[in-house]
């Protein structure tokens, strides 16, 4: 009775049953992506490559990827730099801050694609060889992190906001509009960091940490 309300060229129950066999198959065998598809009736054909050219932490990289792949996935995948992390995927976490041109951004939410010739900074171009970065030392010296999971968007995020409020961008909690730089109180900075969650719960060291960086001399 059910089979007659089906739509011609609807996806029905058996084909959903096929293409969770067959991507099972994927996951245990490692079978490619076309044989995949040679197996599932209709499948659409794979996507092919694109290449993209990534300017990551003053390197040129040349990556040849999926062009739904995310700008997280292809610094954590293509390019083995791991120190961005992959939280939530979703753009709710900020364990993937980068910086992209400067700004503050969830590379989650992103696709590389979108980005070729940006100059993009993650955790690894903070540091200048094993000298850390004055926010970066900061946070070990004010304890900021326990896990440590989250502590590279933090610091990307960090850095970001700095910049901010440096070129006088004001929050939803400034009182004072009129102000070239709004004073950079701890409702502030918690209102900027608002993005980037500790699990751990960290926040009161990591406030201390970016209002000790605020105030050192530029």
């Amino acid at each position: 009775m059910y089979e007659n309300q089906i739509r011609p060229g609807a996806v029905t129950r058996r084909v959903v049953l096929e293409v969770g066999t067959a991507a099972s198959a994927v996951l245990i065998s490692g079978r490619s992506s076309s044989a995949l598809a040679a197996d599932v009736p209709n499948a659409p054909p794979p996507v092919p490559p694109v290449t993209v050219e990534l300017l990551i932490n003053g390197r040129k990289h040349s990556v040849s990827l999926d062009p739904r792949a995310t700008l997280l996935d292809a610094l954590r995948e293509h390019l083995a730099l791991t120190g961005t992390k992959k939280g939530c995927d979703h753009g709710q976490c900020g364990a993937c801050t980068i910086l992209l041109e400067g700004r503050r951004i969830n590379s989650c939410l992103t696709l590389a694609v979108m980005h070729d010739g940006q100059a993009i900074t993650t955790i690894e171009g903070l540091a200048a060889g094993t000298k850390l970065q004055p926010l970066q030392a900061l946070f070990v010296a004010h304890d900021g992190f326990q896990c440590g999971y989250c502590t590279s968007g933090q610091i990307c995020s960090a850095t970001g906001m700095l910049s901010e409020h440096q070129a006088g961008m004001p929050s939803l909690v400034t009182a004072d509009l009129a102000k070239p730089r709004p004073e950079l109180t701890e409702a502030e900075i918690r209102e900027r960091m608002s993005g980037n969650i500790c699990r751990c719960g960290a926040y009161p060291n990591i406030v201390a940490a970016i209002k000790q960086a605020a105030e050192m001399p530029a």
